[in-house]
């Protein structure tokens, strides 16, 4: 080494002697032990030279030096590289604690809890620096407690986490799951487990990690909490339960294990995270059409919408009376919030007359749903089918005075509101309630409308219309003439013109047979006649030509 210090007898440090830290630098290098943790020093050790005693070795604790062994860093039976003596804290009477809290045969400075073994080292080199100096073995017990020295602060940190850092020995924090994924309004279900031990601190669910953080669950204010235990009153069991997820629950959560300090809280463990990922159900779908119905060859648009589904993913049919049908690509727009989508499909169809009882279909697909959502539109409720009106036109003429009826016949129209309406010469009549029409197999409905009229001489040649207003469209009308026969006034005014006429016509005919047989009697008579003479005539001849 490069010189030793030498002591007087009043212990003053010669001049010229190497200085303390440079003797502490010099031999810094030794191969000196950092395993002191488990070694208690005795009192009574002490250096043996020049009249100080030869340091013994203190018992072995358990688990650490061995008895009969070299302990690491070159300490066997009181020996350092060949050097028979040491430097002993025990000259201050200074004790130090063993891994139990009990020092082998000694009492602990602090009954409660001893200062940390760097701490006491510390203040021992500072109270003992200047028999360090004197002591001619300086160089060498400098060495061995800077080595000492440094080796052990390495523990300072965990004497200051004290019992808990032990309790934590050990310690596991689970976060099994990597991904979930949860449909909005169900129970999202967090699972963290623990093992027992731990240091003193609470378990807490975080949404996010950094500044931006949110807390979802506190162990120390689990009632401020959006989660909830899924396990109450459990310190092992950490999984908890978001009730009603929204879409933005969605997000990595990391469940997190912090350990109390003096003044605050600091992280211990960590789990790896879940990344949660919401879905969202289409709304059930609406189908529209046009504001105004349509009659049949006309072409009509019908719209289908859904909205507030994620992700955007999304699939939807047409079908019309269950055949499917092509429809125009889908539009899909973000809704109103940034987590949400909006969907939009048309198909365009040429109504026909027997629609009435047709529908379409909008079927809609998404990953949320196990079912498709599906939503019918009747077509009947934009068609119109205007109606025919038909009038019957009465024999010619009618006999005066006869009542003649004039039926209307409204055919095959829909919806089933009409109005019908008689009118005389362009003068509405009066023709009391209106019949009701009548649905017919196929959906459509139709009405007979009859007007009761006398055929008077005056109203010889009048004009009987039906005009039939459907769905507030231009009226449809039906027109027939009224023809009465032409007799004298006598006979018109005859209360039984019909009844002689009858009989004149009977007697006549009567006459007139009765005249012919008369006629066809006498010609026969005659014919008889004649012939009975020329006969007699005959003979005579005969007889007077003979």
């Amino acid at each position: 080494m490069g010189g030793t210090a030498t002591s007087t007898g009043t212990g003053q440090r010669e001049r010229g002697g190497p200085k303390p830290h440079a003797a502490r630098a010099q031999t810094a290098a030794l191969p000196l032990t950092q395993g002191f943790v488990g070694a208690s020093l005795q009192p009574g050790l002490s250096c043996r030279n020049r009249g100080h005693p030869v340091p013994t070795a203190a018992p072995p604790a358990p688990g650490s030096v061995q008895a009969s062994g070299r302990a690491r860093g070159g300490f066997n039976s009181g020996r350092v590289s060949g050097v028979k003596s040491c430097c002993a804290p025990a000259q201050l009477g200074l004790l130090l604690p063993a891994p139990s809290g009990r020092g082998a045969g000694t009492k602990s400075v602090n009954s409660t809890r001893p200062f940390p073994f760097p701490v006491q080292l510390l203040v021992f080199l500072l109270e003992l620096e200047p028999k360090f100096s004197a002591a001619p073995m300086a160089p060498l017990c400098a060495a061995l407690l800077a080595r000492l020295l440094l080796g052990q602060l390495s523990l300072v940190p965990a004497w200051l986490s004290g019992a808990g850092a032990q309790a934590g020995q050990g310690f596991e924090l689970r976060q099994p799951q990597k991904e979930m994924s949860v449909i909005a309004g169900e129970t999202l279900t967090l699972t963290c487990t623990v093992t027992e031990g731990g240091p003193i601190g609470p378990v807490r669910w975080l949404k996010g990690w950094g500044s931006g953080n949110e807390t979802i669950y506190d162990q120390k204010e689990p009632s401020s909490s959006r989660g909830t235990m899924a396990v109450d009153q459990s310190n092992t069991d950490f999984t908890i339960l978001i009730r009603d997820v929204r879409l933005e629950d969605a997000g990595t959560y990391y469940c997190v294990k912090f350990r109390k300090t003096d003044t605050s809280e600091e992280l211990y463990r960590r789990g790896e995270g879940t990344v949660v990922s919401v879905q969202a159900r289409p709304s059930n779908p609406t189908v529209s059409g046009p504001s105004h119905r349509a009659e049949p060859g006309k072409t009509a648009s019908f719209t289908c919408k859904t909205g507030g589904f994620f992700p955007s993913d999304i699939r939807v049919k047409w079908f019309k009376d269950r055949a499917p049908i092509q429809a125009q690509p889908i539009r899909i727009t973000p809704g109103p919030s940034n987590f949400t989508y909006n969907m939009s499909s048309t198909v365009t169809v040429t109504l026909q007359k027997d629609d009435i009882r047709s529908e379409l279909t909008c079927e809609v697909q998404h990953a949320t749903l196990t079912a498709p959502l599906n939503r019918s539109y009747h077509l009947s409720q934009i068609l119109r089918v205007p109606p025919n009106v038909l009038v019957a036109q009465l024999p010619d003429p009618v006999g005066l005075n006869k009542t003649v009826n004039f039926t209307c016949d409204v055919q095959g129209f829909y919806p089933g509101s009409v109005s019908v309406t008689w009118l005389e010469n362009g003068t509405e009549m009066n023709t009391g309630s209106p019949p009701r029409p009548t649905e017919t197999p196929k959906g459509l409905f139709e009405l007979r409308s009859t007007v009761a009229v006398q055929a008077v001489q005056e109203k010889n040649g009048s004009v009987f219309t039906c005009r039939v207003v459907h769905e507030g469209r231009d009226p449809i009308i039906g027109r027939a003439t009224l023809r009465v026969a032409a007799l004298d006034q006598k006979e018109s005014n005859s209360p039984n013109t019909n009844g002689s006429s009858l009989f004149i016509y009977v007697a006549v005919g009567v006459v007139c047979t009765v005249l012919a047989l008369l006629v066809v009697a006498i010609l026969f008579l005659i014919r008889a006649k004649q012939s009975k003479g020329r006969r007699e005539t005959s003979a005579w001849c005969r007889i007077k030509c003979a």
